[in-house]
């Protein structure tokens, strides 16, 4: 996969996150994927998603910065959305919060395989 070819992939996996499309996910995710080191698998990857959109009702991912490297991506992805309840171990409690995820992916057969990703919990203490 080229580049280009990489970047396109991922942001149409975005595209899919964004609508909570997760019948589609499979066609993003590898099976097998593992996440911060964690195997967890395509069902526990949707799972995981499916609880942060109803924990975050207005959750969108939005790409700021995106470096291809096949076949690696890194991604710095921004948020400014209001959690309704507990969030990273804060008490956010629906009030609107901005935050960045630092987020390093490996695909395998065209698919999402490994995720490595790190949420700047210091912005979001810094807003309540």
């Amino acid at each position: 996969m080229t580049r280009t070819d990489l970047a396109d992939v991922y942001r149409s996996y975005i595209a899919c996150l964004n609508r909570q499309d997760w019948q589609a996910l499979g066609q993003f995710v590898h099976e097998d994927v593992s996440h911060n080191a964690k195997p967890i698998g395509l069902t526990g990857y949707r799972a995981m998603l499916a609880k942060d959109f109803r924990e975050i009702p207005d959750l969108r991912f939005k790409v700021e910065l995106l470096i291809s490297d096949p076949p690696h991506i890194a991604s710095r992805l921004t948020f400014d959305c209001t959690p309704v309840g507990r969030f990273l171990g804060l008490d956010v409690n629906g009030r609107r919060v901005s935050f960045c995820e630092n987020v390093f992916y490996e695909f395998h057969n065209g698919k999402i395989w490994q995720v490595w990703s790190v949420i700047d919990k210091a912005a979001i203490e810094a807003q309540l």
